[in-house]
């Protein structure tokens, strides 16, 4: 008797050993499901993060060359004005100069004209 007494508490213990055993694996495999679905939520979230991400740095950079763009065409434009007011201001003063130089030759002649006109009094004056 007593030997089936120790028979049936080995086999308890065996029984209990296997359960607990089963159990730890059961428990390891749901841990494995639960990584997984983390995993997965995780992953989704990143791309989804990583989409929204690009959108917005896609939308920074369309709103970045609108505006160097409009900056270049108003820099141009800018710089068309200041040099059409630098050629008017180069014509006028051209024109000016050109006054002067015609005042300047016309004086020169005139004094050269004289000059002329009184060495040839007084050659026709010697000449006499």
């Amino acid at each position: 008797m007593r030997t089936k007494l120790y028979l049936l508490s080995a086999a308890a213990l065996l029984a209990l050993t296997a359960l607990s055993y089963g159990q730890a694996g059961t428990d390891v495999k749901d841990a494995a499901k639960d990584t997984g679905k983390a995993t997965d939520t995780a992953a989704k979230k990143t791309g989804h993060a990583t989409k929204v991400a690009a959108v917005k740095t896609g939308d920074a950079s369309k709103t970045a060359a609108k505006d160097t763009g409009k900056a270049s065409k108003t820099a141009a434009k800018d710089t068309g004005k200041a040099t059409e007011k630098a050629a008017d201001k180069t014509g006028d003063a051209t024109k000016t100069a050109a006054k002067d130089t015609g005042k300047g030759v016309k004086k020169g002649a005139k004094t050269v004209g004289h000059g002329v006109k009184k060495g040839a009094e007084k050659t026709a004056d010697e000449a006499k």
